[in-house]
């Protein structure tokens, strides 16, 4: 979904709420220019081409999972959810595997921000 370069950031605070966004580096601008006026293949192209999603979390360590309880997701099908994914750390570096919401599965890497 997100091609070679994907872009986004994900925040996890200490009292245990989150937000994470994900999008393609490579989503074109509406011609419009207005964010309501996208034509159907402009807004098919956002919705292929982005995640969004806020909550609260939750860490298992000695299981090695993080569980999403999300709020609100830009994929409605995900608000009210709870999903447990396993994770791995090393160094600067967390990693899990999501459910893709067109089905299989996707790796999720992120870098440590300073």
């Amino acid at each position: 979904m997100y091609g070679n370069n994907p872009q986004g950031l994900a925040v996890f605070d200490a009292n245990g709420h989150y937000i994470l966004m994900t999008s393609r580096a490579d989503l074109a601008k509406f011609a419009s220019g207005n964010r309501t006026g996208g034509t159907p293949e402009e807004n098919k192209a956002v919705v292929q081409g982005m995640i969004a999603h806020f909550g609260t979390y939750s860490v298992n360590e000695s299981e090695q999972t993080i569980t999403f309880h999300i709020a609100t997701s830009s994929f409605p099908n995900w608000n009210g959810v709870e999903q447990k994914r396993p994770f791995s750390i090393s160094g600067e570096q967390l990693k899990w595997a999501t459910p893709g919401s067109s089905g299989g599965t996707a790796e999720v890497m992120l870098r440590r921000l300073r």
